[in-house]
């Protein structure tokens, strides 16, 4: 797998260049989509899982950012919480994530694309007094 470059920032103000890394595209983006109600929460790899069973929280988990000539692509992988409308929830999410990317990077996103694995039931609420 090629290693992708870093994204030039195209305005030159003479003080010098300034990149950002597609993980930190990564981040931004798992952030935002995470802002959204109706996310359960976001599919990640094997090594995610095991770092949050360390305790640090992975805001790039379930993300995936290309960078192509027709510009930047997202991938998110999410889990949604049963009852909520999957169109209405994912255009939120595409909505927030090309919003908090345009104020944090100025940068345009060509596509957010959601992908949804799986719906959250909700959990039964025991109560302790009972036996």
């Amino acid at each position: 797998m090629a290693e992708q470059s870093l994204v030039n920032m195209s305005e030159n103000t003479g003080l010098g260049r300034v990149e950002i890394a597609p993980e930190v595209l990564e981040v931004i983006a798992g952030i935002a989509a995470s802002e959204v109600d109706g996310l359960a929460n976001m599919r990640g790899n094997f090594a995610a899982g095991v770092v949050e069973r360390f305790g640090k929280k992975s805001h790039s988990k379930g993300v995936k950012v290309e960078l192509t000539e027709n510009g930047i692509l997202i991938d998110l992988y999410v889990v949604l919480d049963f009852g909520v409308s999957i169109p209405e929830v994912a255009q939120k999410i595409q909505a927030n994530i090309r919003q908090t990317l345009k104020n944090m990077t100025s940068l345009d996103v060509a596509e957010v694309n959601v992908h949804v694995v799986g719906l959250q039931m909700e959990k039964e609420s025991t109560e302790e007094g009972v036996e």
